[in-house]
Parts: C-alpha cells; structure tokens; sequence
C-alpha cells in the first residue's frame, strides 16, 4: 500500500512554491492566476528562496497534492467519513484523518453551529413545521446524535420523507444553506458561512440511523421501503460494517460462527485488524481456529471487492441475528440495560 509521507518542517506555502515550480511554467502560471495578490506575493518569494528542490521533496509534495484533491472528490460524494474511509485504503490512518482534516478546515467554516448548541427539543420546534427538504438540509449540518434526537420526535410519515431526502441529497450550493441556515437562525435569535459541500448521503442517513431507538429505526426503514426498498438496503450495508463487529459480545459471535462457513471468514479476516482476529479465534474451538488460521495462511493474494463482499455477507448475518434478538450490538441507542 502506497505511503504519502509528510513533509512536517515544510509550510504550506513552502509546498505551494514547490508544486508550482515541479509542473512547469504553463501550469503554474494558470494555478498562479487564481490566487489572489497576498498569496502570489508569498508563494513567488518563496520561489525565489528555493534554491534545489529534490526528487524526493517534489514527490512527496506532488503526492500530497494529488491526495488532497481526492479527498476534496470524496467529501463532495460523500462527505467526511466517506472520504477518510476511501483514503485510508491507499494510504495510512494517520495520513489519511491529517488529510481529511485539512481539507474539512479548508472548505468551510460549520454551517448551523448556532444550532449545534441549541437543545434537540428546542431545535424541534423550530424546524418541524418546515418542508421535508428544509429539515433534510439542516439535519444534515448536524451531529449524528442531534439530529436522530430531532429526527425522533417528528411525525413518522415526515421522518421517512426527511430521511429519504437526506439519502438522496446532491451537493448544495453555498446560497441556498447560508439562505435556510440565516431564516433559522433569525427565528431562533432569542434561544441562542459559507460551504460548498454534500449536505446529505447515505452514510450520513445511516450515522443517524444507528443513534435512535430500534423502535424508531425499525419504523423508518419499514415506511422508506414502500417507497424504496433498493434505497433501503444501502442505508442498511451502512448501518453496520464487518469492524463492528468488536461491539458484538462473546456469545453474540458464536450465534455468528454457526451461521457462516471458515473458508468465507478466512477471506473476510484478510485485512481486517488483529482484534478483530483474535476476537473470532478465541470464540471457536482450538482445532477450528487453526483450521481458520491455515485458511488465512494459504488464501494467498485475492482482490480487495472479493474481501469486502465476503465482509458485507457477514455483517449481513449480523444485522439479521440483532432484528432477531439473538445478539446485541453495544452502544445502539435505546438498548436495554442486560441484567445478569
């Protein structure tokens, strides 16, 4: 897996003057005509200290640029999660969270951070009464456990709608959130930016999904599937992936094991962390986790999709394991306490 390393003595104007002077004087000269004249001041002074640039500088700054962008691309199909998630397939976590976090920083300030710190019950009555789409919008700009506490106490019939608005929301101009996100904040002035971005998703849908009450979720889903049962299952391939399965109990990952074969596990535990290996090895008998070890050991190179489809299929046997109350997955929203 390809490492971007960090150039950590370097500023970013120091690799802003690199960049431009390793893509040549047509490029550079398009990039320079973007900035405005602070910036093409620094940037051409810090040209001219250069001196020789190496290979290895310049590669390392061109790799750190073209990750940048991508993970401008993912956070704009998919918002913040999304793209840590992606990135950190072809580079380190610690890359990829310092990546996310530069590019979160450099495309906006939070909209609706006024209602961040609004309570979710005041909040509510605020946006209640507002259009399906409206409430979308806003919920979206909230965190996950705010926005399902809002979320629960609307009416069923305009929780699925909100929620199907939100799953299916393309990128929102800056005009339209500072528009909706001014109204609100005028009507609620006696409780209590702009951002080009994907105000929405499914994994955003799913974040929130998983912080309400079954009950609620249960009710949502149900109502969503009339309208759209493909949707559906994307939001539910979201709700729980194969790594939370260390919120699983012991005895919930033996309900696990009977229902799935080893040569699937093996293929599924091929980059999953050692935890997580130890946590299903040490649920099965000794001579079936050394015939689950030697699977491992002689799989061999598969393709990363096989991997995450033999992971999905599992997580799958998860979700329908919990709906029937066979095993609980730690820390959902309104489980109850277990008592011994």
């Amino acid at each position: 897996m390809p490492q971007t390393k960090r150039l950590s003595t370097s500023s970013g104007i120091k690799k802003a003057a690199i960049l431009l002077v390793s893509v040549g004087q047509e490029a550079a000269s398009k990039v320079m005509g973007q900035l405005d004249q602070g910036t093409i001041e620094a940037v051409s002074e810090e040209i001219a200290k250069l001196g020789t640039v190496t290979a290895d500088e310049r590669d390392r700054v061109m790799e750190e640029f073209y990750q940048m962008n991508v993970a401008k691309q993912y956070v704009q199909q998919g918002g913040i999660e999304y793209a840590r998630r992606l990135l950190r397939k072809s580079i380190s976590a610690d890359e990829a969270d310092r990546i996310v976090k530069s590019v979160e920083h450099a495309l906006h300030s939070v909209p609706f951070s006024f209602a961040r710190k609004t309570e979710s019950q005041n909040l509510l009555t605020f946006v209640q009464d507002e259009q399906p789409q409206t409430i979308a919008l806003i919920l979206s700009h909230l965190s996950s456990a705010q926005a399902a506490d809002v979320l629960k106490g609307l009416p069923q019939p305009k929780q699925v709608e909100v929620l199907r608005r939100m799953a299916t929301m393309e990128t929102t101009s800056p005009e339209v959130i500072r528009e909706v996100e001014a109204s609100l904040e005028k009507r609620m002035a006696s409780i209590v930016t702009q951002k080009f971005q994907q105000s929405g998703g499914l994994e955003r849908v799913a974040e929130v999904l998983n912080l309400t009450d079954r009950s609620t979720e249960r009710d949502i889903l149900e109502g969503l599937a009339e309208q759209s049962p493909e949707l559906v299952e994307e939001i539910r391939k979201l709700m729980f992936v194969f790594e939370d399965i260390l919120l699983v109990d012991d005895k919930g990952v033996q309900e696990v094991l009977k229902e799935i074969d080893a040569q699937e596990l093996a293929l599924a535990l091929k980059t999953a962390g050692e935890e997580l290996k130890e946590k299903f090895l040490r649920n099965m008998s000794e001579r079936a986790a050394r015939l689950l070890m030697e699977e491992m050991e002689y799989l061999g190179p598969v393709r990363l999709s096989q991997v995450e489809a033999a992971q999905q299929r599992i997580a799958e046997v998860v979700r329908r394991l919990e709906d029937a109350g066979e095993l609980v997955v730690r820390g959902r929203s309104g489980e109850e306490e277990v008592i011994a």
